[in-house]
């Protein structure tokens, strides 16, 4: 049986990890823009929804708001068309696993889907470590990135 692991993967190109950082950043401010408002007004308007109501709502809100953001950012290279489809065919792994931490270390340091000023950049810390090796891997071994 073949090993299907690439032992000669090369985790130190220091180009890639800072190319794949701003990506991840530029993901990160448009999960955070829609993950952190939907809770913001859910928590303003006293709206009795479950806490894992509110989360999948942040979630899908926060990965749609990436989708806007990434678009915007890809149409001073291309399209419309063609910026959207990037957008959209941008990583969802990526974008979930980075909505769910953000998620997950809210609840834990708050209890529930509540915004916290001193909550918040932990939160965004957790959003952008938890798929940087990920996106770093995609950028590396196919090349694939958002924001060009």
């Amino acid at each position: 049986m073949k090993n299907s692991v690439d032992l000669s993967f090369n985790w130190y190109d220091s180009v890639v990890w800072k190319k794949s950082a701003v990506n991840t950043t530029w993901c990160l401010i448009g999960c955070s823009i829609g993950d952190i408002g939907t809770i913001y007004y859910f928590q303003v308007n006293e709206i009795p929804w479950s806490t894992l109501s509110i989360m999948m709502l942040a979630m899908f809100n926060g990965i749609l708001t990436s989708i806007i953001l990434e678009t915007i950012i890809l149409l001073n290279q291309m399209n419309f068309a063609s910026a959207f489809k990037t957008a959209v065919g941008m990583s969802l792994i990526s974008m979930i696993s980075m909505e769910l931490a953000m998620n997950i270390t809210d609840y834990l340091l708050t209890g529930g889907a509540k915004v916290n000023m001193q909550v918040i950049p932990i939160m965004l810390l957790a959003g952008f470590l938890t798929p940087w090796p990920y996106n770093y891997w995609r950028l590396k071994k196919k090349g694939l990135g958002c924001c060009g």
